[in-house]
């Protein structure tokens, strides 16, 4: 690049990055990501310390003392007694709810209400129906006179956890974790599109605000049109590109610390050891796990599948992803600018623009839950969806030769556009009052001078 083209690059860096957008995003960006990573996770590790009594009327007489109690959830199973009478003293009393189970709950599930002056907790709910379930299972198998029944229901009831295990090319074996790799390559697809529409949206209202204010005709005095689009793109993209990394780095060392202050304890195990483990022991064998140690292993294990990602990765095919499709979608932002007087001109000329990006929002769902089908793959090679779809493939393991190629592709589509929106570029700038439409473009593209 020559000086002129450095110089309006660093004028256009400098002046967002002075902002107090920029460093309001900036700060706010990481706690929110990292708010997004830790929050379910420390969620999942408090419990609610509330003792709750719920009433229980029993007209079926089969569950007296048949849910299980837990040490915040007790329940108090009244006789000779009737909904209505408790609903009447029930502001009185400090029953969380009131649980009634018809006497045809057997042969009618829905013969079950859980009454109160607010919406029950879902986990109440679930604990209150798993365990209601299981009694009436336990009732009818016991009607078939079999033997020793809860030892044969405690034998053959079974958990299946299917854990995914990928072959590497070096004989080595890694296991994967899909759920979590939907939500690395959605959030990754859902990023590019998100920074593409703002920092594009901001070099084509830049080009507005200095065409209209008649900045543009002092600038162009001393460099050409083609230097001052390259440099807005340019600049503005650094300006990005700043930020993401500020927010990376920021992210990172917030999750770090909230992981060393708050759960130092937690050992996070290596994929190798979890690889390694033997997937044949009996689970007879298996001690029970004890229940105030089943959220610290959710979080373990939430930890664990966080360090099998390869975000190094993940890191540079973000970057190679944003940059490329934020400077083909710039330089169309950047002529649509140049050919408007107004924002409100722009719209007739916007559709052809964001439909592709729109599109590849609806087809990222797709290819999350289909990364290697037709529809993924032909939509991560073209250029006006490859960057967003194809991010979303990375995290699920894609070919080198399909990156290199959707790459490819990008990189030569951007600099086709670039060069066409330059020839827009050249003439629109310098037009005033004049309604533009799509056939008036179609001659400036023509211009050969």
């Amino acid at each position: 690049m020559d000086k002129k083209t450095l110089l309006i690059i660093g004028r256009e860096f400098i002046t967002r990055v002075r902002k107090k957008s920029f460093i309001v995003m900036t700060i706010l960006g990481p706690l929110l990501f990292a708010a997004l990573i830790i929050g379910p996770a420390w969620f999942a590790t408090m419990e609610d310390r509330e003792v709750r009594v719920i009433a229980v009327i029993d007209s079926s007489r089969l569950f007296i003392d048949k849910i299980p109690e837990t040490e915040y959830l007790k329940f108090d199973y009244l006789e000779n007694t009737t909904v209505r009478e408790v609903r009447e003293k029930f502001p009185e009393t400090d029953y969380y709810a009131v649980l009634y189970i018809a006497h045809i709950v057997t042969s009618t599930p829905s013969a079950v209400q859980l009454m109160s002056d607010r919406p029950p907790s879902m986990n109440i709910r679930m604990h209150i129906a798993n365990a209601m379930e299981k009694e009436i299972e336990r009732q009818k198998l016991a009607a078939y006179d079999i033997e020793n029944l809860d030892a044969i229901l405690a034998a053959v009831r079974t958990s299946i956890n299917i854990r995914t295990i990928v072959w590497q090319d070096d004989g080595s074996q890694v296991e994967s974790h899909s759920e979590l790799a939907i939500i690395v390559g959605y959030i990754g697809g859902f990023l590019i599109y998100f920074f593409i529409f703002l920092f594009g949206a901001q070099v084509m209202r830049g080009v507005i605000e200095e065409k209209s204010s008649r900045v543009i005709e002092i600038l162009v005095s001393s460099v050409r049109p083609f230097q001052l689009m390259l440099g807005k793109i340019v600049g503005i993209g650094l300006v990005g590109l700043t930020q993401f990394l500020l927010w990376v780095i920021l992210s990172a060392a917030i999750i770090f610390a909230t992981q060393q202050i708050f759960f130092s304890d937690l050992a996070v195990p290596s994929s190798e050891n979890i690889v390694i483990e033997d997937m044949f022991s009996s689970s007879t064998l298996q001690q029970a796990q004890p229940v105030e140690e089943a959220d610290t292993q959710i979080f373990r294990e939430f930890l664990a599948s966080v360090s099998a990602i390869n975000f190094g990765v993940m890191l540079g095919a973000f970057l190679f992803y944003f940059l490329g499709g934020y400077l083909l979608y710039a330089s169309l932002f950047a002529s649509i600018g140049s050919a408007a007087d107004s924002e409100t001109d722009t719209q007739q000329f916007m559709l052809p623009v964001t439909v592709p990006l729109i599109l590849s929002i609806i087809v990222m769902m797709n290819a999350i839950m289909n990364p290697d089908g037709a529809i993924a793959f032909w939509f991560s090679m073209i250029p006006f969806t490859s960057p967003i779809i194809m991010m979303a493939r990375i995290p699920f393991g894609v070919p080198t030769w399909e990156i290199a190629l959707s790459g490819g592709l990008l990189v030569g589509t951007f600099i086709f556009t670039t060069w066409l929106a330059g020839k827009i570029y050249r003439t629109g700038i310098l037009m005033y009052g004049k309604k533009v439409n799509y056939a008036e473009v179609w001659k400036w593209l023509r211009y050969s001078g």
